[in-house]
């Protein structure tokens, strides 16, 4: 499958493992907002995780639940949501555009999670036009954005058809000239094959949470899934990345405590980049240079930073290196 060629620029080095800033920095700025992503940007971290809905209107913005959050999201009277509010498919953009995201709600538990997140009132949910623009402006023409394209299987609902759904976020990247710094992934399986279809040269990500005792998240990968779209896991010897290559994947996606070594050595085998998922606490990121992964998706872009400094490490492939590692990292 022909990718473009910038995408060699993803693998990992001798010296290097890239970091993506989840939902831009989440534990430093408002998730999935412009000013999130420019900060991180901003520190010399050249890749942005981002998750996308649609508005009823088509438009692809950038969010990551189906309905807006009461723990992050305040209506324009300045009062925080009493509970979830309605679904991003059923507003119009200028409906959405009246909320407030630019904090979490003092006290909740989303907010204890994340205790050092700035509160800056006023911030929006952003359009994907936005931020592609962005990224094609003077300043950012050496980043990349990976792109969660969400939905579920069960829940059809939360999205306009997929064919229609892929369609307007592909022409969005494609106006703003930035699909050679595009990374597509989803956890469903469908959205991947739709992408195939209409734009196989962008690369893709599929994204794995396994079975496990009580997960918090939805498991997309099992015999019979929904998620993987008619795949099997058991024909392809229960090796997610043979079965992965074979449906002509580029990228695998894996929940961090989910990746093995020999996992890994069979990504490698396959030609399969790997970028893990979601990676915070210092004893995690330490395994994840030690298995040497291509890149750590991350809500502290600036603990992995520091941690690969320790090892004599950096985040930018040796053509983007100066003498001393881009960016100020911060603990």
């Amino acid at each position: 499958m022909r990718t473009p060629p910038e995408f060699e620029e993803l693998k990992c080095g001798p010296r290097h493992i890239h970091i993506h800033g989840h939902r831009g920095a989440r534990g430093i700025l408002p998730e999935n907002t412009l000013e999130g992503f420019r900060f991180t940007f901003g520190i010399g971290v050249r890749i942005v995780e981002l998750d996308i809905f649609a508005t009823c209107e088509g438009t692809p913005v950038i969010t990551h639940n189906p309905r807006l959050s009461p723990y992050s999201t305040r209506s324009e009277d300045g009062s925080w949501l009493q509970a979830e509010g309605p679904l991003i498919s059923e507003l119009t953009d200028l409906e959405l555009s009246r909320f407030d995201v630019g904090g979490l709600q003092p006290g909740s538990e989303y907010a204890n999670r994340y205790p050092d997140q700035a509160f800056m009132p006023g911030l929006r949910v952003p359009l994907l036009g936005d931020l592609c623009r962005m990224i094609s402006a003077n300043g950012y023409q050496d980043t990349w954005l990976n792109v969660e394209i969400k939905s579920h299987p069960m829940h059809p609902e939360n999205t306009p058809s997929l064919p229609v759904y892929v369609e307007r976020i592909l022409s969005v990247i494609d106006e703003a000239e930035v699909g050679s710094r595009v990374v597509l992934q989803s956890f469903d399986w469908r959205i991947l094959h739709e992408c195939a279809r209409q734009m196989p040269e962008i690369p893709r990500s599929y994204l794995t949470y396994t079975p496990k005792p009580n997960p918090p998240r939805p498991v997309n990968v099992y015999e019979d899934s929904p998620w993987m779209d008619g795949l099997s896991l058991a024909a392809h010897g229960n090796s997610l990345p043979d079965l992965i290559a074979s449906d002509g994947g580029q990228v695998w996606g894996p929940f961090h405590h989910d990746l093995t070594a020999e996992d890994l050595a069979a990504a490698r085998n396959n030609g399969l980049l790997v970028n893990v998922w979601t990676v915070n606490e210092f004893a995690d990121i330490e395994r994840m240079i030690d298995l040497k992964v291509d890149g750590i998706i991350t809500d502290y872009p600036g603990r992995v930073q520091r941690r690969l400094l320790d090892h004599g490490m950096t985040w930018t492939p040796p053509r983007h290196s100066a003498a001393e590692p881009e960016g100020v990292a911060i603990a």
